[in-house]
């Protein structure tokens, strides 16, 4: 790859580090996985730098790689490390529960706790959701890709996302309303999850 080229992915591919972080850690479930999979997925983006094409969806580019490789590399050989540390990984915090954005004067100690309890809270919830329904859960109401994108990333049709899409929130929301003293909404809304939103993983 020539020093242009290479500009290129730099600046194209390099700021989604911490989104392509954020999916990877809740795919594998482990810090020191997760942290695996991001390089092999930027070294595989590096690699194969000249197919992409200019002017489509870089996430949904990255995010294609991110899956493939996980479900090639990691999916298989993680999965009994992943249930001997799923009790464990369960007790952990965010590492940044991020209601970003949203008022300019400092949250009070009740709103952080809140805020705090809900991002622990759809962590966990997460945890419990069946992969693909999690994945595509994480990709529309946490990434915010479109159904179009999360296709072109899950390999499969727009219906097939919308389908997963729709019984990913379910799931989520019943098992937040098990954990959660409020009740929550009770259609089959998005859930909003601002609160649950990482920023800045490094």
């Amino acid at each position: 790859m020539d020093a242009t080229a290479r500009q290129a992915f730099e600046k194209t591919a390099l700021p989604h580090l911490d989104s392509l972080f954020g999916v990877a850690l809740r795919m594998t479930r482990n810090r020191a996985s997760a942290e695996d999979l991001v390089q092999d997925t930027l070294v595989r983006a590096y690699r194969f730098w000249h197919r992409f094409e200019p002017g489509t969806s870089i996430r949904a580019w990255l995010f294609t790689i991110l899956r493939n490789t996980f479900v090639n590399s990691y999916h298989r050989g993680n999965r009994r490390r992943e249930q001997a540390e799923h009790l464990t990984h369960q007790a952990r915090t965010l590492d940044e529960a991020g209601a970003a954005g949203l008022a300019s004067a400092p949250p009070s100690p009740e709103q952080a706790v809140a805020s705090k309890n809900i991002a622990e809270a759809v962590h966990s919830a997460l945890e419990e959701v069946p992969e693909d329904f999690r994945l595509a859960v994480l990709l529309a109401d946490i990434e915010g890709l479109s159904y179009k994108e999360i296709a072109a990333v899950m390999e499969c049709p727009v219906g097939t996302v919308m389908s997963r899409l729709y019984r990913g929130r379910r799931h989520l929301k019943k098992i937040l309303e098990r954990q959660m003293p409020e009740p929550l909404q009770a259609n089959d809304a998005p859930i909003h999850l601002d609160a649950y939103r990482k920023r800045g993983h490094a």
